[in-house]
């Protein structure tokens, strides 16, 4: 006979899979109005009755105030490279050099994009060893180190995505292989089986991106990684043999955000296990912090480009807005408990500066999902905001600077799934 607790089990996976699959089977229609198949981008600012002229100004003066102005957080190297760093901390990591990568792809600025790729290269890429096609997260540009070997899925995904679409707008003769490169980095990961603890950037078992890919961090998510629309134009451009897989990993992102995302406030831990529920570290509590801002961005990003999961997406879209409304729009703080109380522990930003605030990094990213449930009075607000030091002196155009850049770049209709159709 069948042990009962066994029985108990089977049940509850049984019931699971069945939710997972009914979830899916919906999340696989196709929105025939989402820009990748009608080749029409919102430009929400301009829904909101602002000009061509001003939209394409003010996403142009932050873009130089980031990459060209005195507070600027990109640096070139001699004649042909670059870094983007992260000011507060003191160092150039993958996910700020791969963002600078997909603003400059974004933007049409070859020669940007060119030097933090030839920079990553040189200095982050592994060219052996178990590790070899991924990057070290993290790198002392004054003393010329790496911080530490290991990967940040983050910015490998961006890195990828941004050679795809690279090689999609200029070509692959014009000094670097764009895709040849993507490849490179992909070709390696399908590689990775646990050897030296080095594994797959995607958790093969769950398709689910991992955390890091080795060690324990394979075994766990984050739900800023999740990028379901990054998944389909890996199914659609990177040829190597694993379509259906990342088009699985798409709707599989796309079924654990539901999970991961709070039923009332919309908010979500920073890290979590593979089924949703928070996962808390040795360094900090689960809570909506920093990472989860981006949140809100990766799913309007995925709503507007493909929209196959419409229902849910725009339900979402009014639940994050319903709640930081509730806060004061215009004094709402940038970490919470999942439930929307206040987390007992707070996240230091930089190395100085602990205490709530109100953030532009995520002001930005909730009025992105104006893509999805329009509220006009968040678009207004992002519109009049500056990328300028709070009132404590803190002051971050890396991280806030970068998720305003993106914010601007979708809500203006200059973030778009790049094909090859539109080289310049």
């Amino acid at each position: 006979m069948m042990n009962l607790n066994l029985k108990i089990v089977l049940l509850i996976f049984g019931l699971t899979l069945s939710i997972t699959n009914a979830e899916s089977a919906k999340i696989k229609k196709v929105n025939s109005k989402a820009a990748f198949y009608t080749g029409k981008y919102r430009n929400v600012f301009a829904e909101a009755g602002y000009s061509k002229k001003e939209i394409d100004q003010k996403v142009d003066q932050v873009y130089r105030d980031l990459f060209e102005g005195p507070n600027k957080i990109y640096f070139e190297v001699g004649d042909s490279m670059a870094y983007v760093s992260d000011i507060k901390n003191h160092d150039a990591r993958t996910e700020g050099l791969s963002y600078g990568m997909m603003v400059a792809v974004q933007l049409n600025k070859k020669d940007v994009f060119d030097r933090i790729w030839r920079w990553s290269k040189k200095y982050l890429q592994h060219q052996s060893g178990p590790r070899e096609g991924y990057f070290a997260w993290s790198y002392d540009p004054v003393k010329m180190k790496q911080n530490s070997p290991g990967s940040a899925t983050d910015g490998e995904l961006y890195y990828i995505t941004s050679l795809l679409f690279a090689s999609n707008r200029w070509g692959n003769d014009t000094g670097i292989n764009y895709y040849g490169e993507a490849r490179r980095i992909l070709d390696a990961m399908w590689k990775k089986d646990g050897t030296g603890n080095i594994y797959n950037l995607i958790n093969t078992q769950h398709k689910q991106i991992t955390f890091v890919p080795e060690g324990g961090g394979y075994n766990w998510t984050d739900p800023s990684y999740h990028l379901p629309a990054f998944m389909e134009v890996w199914a659609m451009y990177a040829n190597d043999g694993h379509e259906q897989f990342y088009k699985d990993c798409a709707d599989t992102s796309r079924v654990f955000l539901h999970r991961a995302c709070h039923p009332i406030t919309g908010l979500n831990a920073d890290y979590t296990e593979f089924s949703g529920a928070p996962h808390s570290t040795p360094w900090m509590p689960a809570a909506f912090r920093y990472d989860s801002w981006r949140v809100p961005m990766n799913i309007a990003m995925d709503y507007n480009w493909f929209g196959k999961d419409k229902e849910w997406q725009e339900a979402y879209a009014k639940r994050i807005q319903t709640f930081f409304k509730s806060k004061g729009l215009n004094s709402f703080e940038d970490q919470f408990n999942t439930d929307g109380s206040r987390p007992a522990y707070i996240l230091k930003a930089g190395t100085d500066f602990q205490r709530l605030r109100h953030s532009i990094g995520l002001i930005s990213t909730i009025t992105t999902t104006n893509f999805m449930h329009k509220d006009f009075d968040y678009v207004h607000k992002l519109w009049n905001e500056k990328l300028q030091p709070y009132d404590d002196g803190y002051f971050d155009p890396y991280y806030d600077g970068l998720l305003y850049l993106f914010s601007l770049m979708h809500l203006s209709a200059k973030y778009q799934l790049i094909t090859p159709s539109i080289q310049d």
